[in-house]
């Protein structure tokens, strides 16, 4: 992708490293150079009208400047979208499509796999010494010489999320006055003054809450997760649980027994009631809407410096809030 090859018409990046896959997005982002014009799509919407895929592929820039675009949260409600776009005569902006709760054996995987004019590319979550190199490579980039420990460190007090290490290197480059042209030595006692620290048992019931629309227990229990790391693993597992509730709407929606239905997505078994009563609140299109709208919030959430946390805070009371009006 750094060097795109002008008659690749879309790039379908799925599984589950959403991280890995926007961090590749930005390669072929990069390579379209800084004056390059980004159009932000969504799964949802071209579900709505799947026809604009092709329009906005096949339109001018009207500075002549590169264009691309960029879907978010594809899934299969994409398919007629990115079908009609590989059948268009003409199509000279390239697609990156980020999908992922999409699986290999997916209908739209299948379809870029088919086309010559298109690429898939499965990005899973690396782990264990494949997430040590990628961490000791993402700080040398930053200017921090490191090693494996202190990695391991960084993966720790992350949660392992690429997301939240790039920040975390970010804030450490900082602190330690580090650059790619003055390199500094990270060691341990920079990562425990400056590192986040995660407590995934109360980031997983924070979702819990958000979900189920509790609302007493979102606003006693939120603001303490997020106290001490930035908003996005909140922001980021609450759209993988969202993912998958939908995946889990769209087969029950389709026809077939619940219980059978649960089980082909792994939900244990005493997860299954709970999940069946969340399924009843969350429909296909609220569960659409904010999935879309989550990458937006972390945006905005990015842009708005120390204001970050009451503005996920917010966002975050009003999702739980639109749950509770369905209990």
């Amino acid at each position: 992708m750094a060097a795109p090859d002008a008659t690749t018409r879309l790039y379908l990046l799925h599984g589950a490293d959403e991280a890995g896959a926007l961090a590749l997005a930005a390669v072929l982002a990069e390579a379209m150079g800084a004056d390059a014009e980004r159009i932000d799509l969504d799964g949802p919407a071209l579900a709505a009208q799947p026809g604009r895929l092709a329009d906005e592929a096949a339109t001018l820039s009207l500075f002549g400047t590169p264009r691309h675009i960029r879907i978010a949260n594809t899934g299969e409600e994409s398919l007629e979208a990115l079908t009609l776009l590989l059948d268009a005569p003409r199509a000279g902006n390239p697609v990156v499509a980020i999908a992922p709760s999409v699986r290999t054996k997916a209908k739209i995987v299948k379809l870029a796999e088919d086309a010559g004019d298109a690429v898939a590319c499965a990005c899973y979550p690396p782990e264990g010494d494949d997430l040590v190199r990628l961490v000791i490579g993402m700080a040398r980039d930053a200017g921090l010489r490191t090693n494996a420990a202190a990695a391991e460190q960084l993966i720790a007090v992350s949660g392992g999320d690429r997301g939240i290490l790039s920040g975390e290197i970010a804030k450490l480059a900082l602190y330690l006055d580090a650059a790619p042209d003055r390199p500094a030595d990270l060691e341990a006692d920079a990562i425990d003054a400056v590192g986040a620290t995660l407590d995934e048992s109360a980031l997983f019931d924070v979702i819990d809450y958000i979900v189920a629309g509790d609302l007493a227990k979102v606003a006693r229990d939120l603001p303490g997760v997020i106290a001490d790391v930035t908003p996005s693993p909140v922001l980021r597992q609450l759209a993988r649980r969202l993912l998958t509730l939908a995946e889990i709407r769209r087969d029950i929606d389709a026809g077939g027994p619940p219980a059978k239905i649960l089980e082909r997505h792994r939900i244990f078994w005493k997860q299954q009631a709970a999940t069946l009563e969340l399924l009843r609140r969350w429909d296909q299109r609220r569960l659409a809407q904010v999935i879309a709208r989550l990458p937006a919030i972390e945006r905005q959430v990015f842009g708005a410096g120390s204001a970050g946390h009451a503005l996920a805070e917010t966002e975050l009371l009003a999702i739980a809030r639109s749950a509770a009006r369905r209990r």
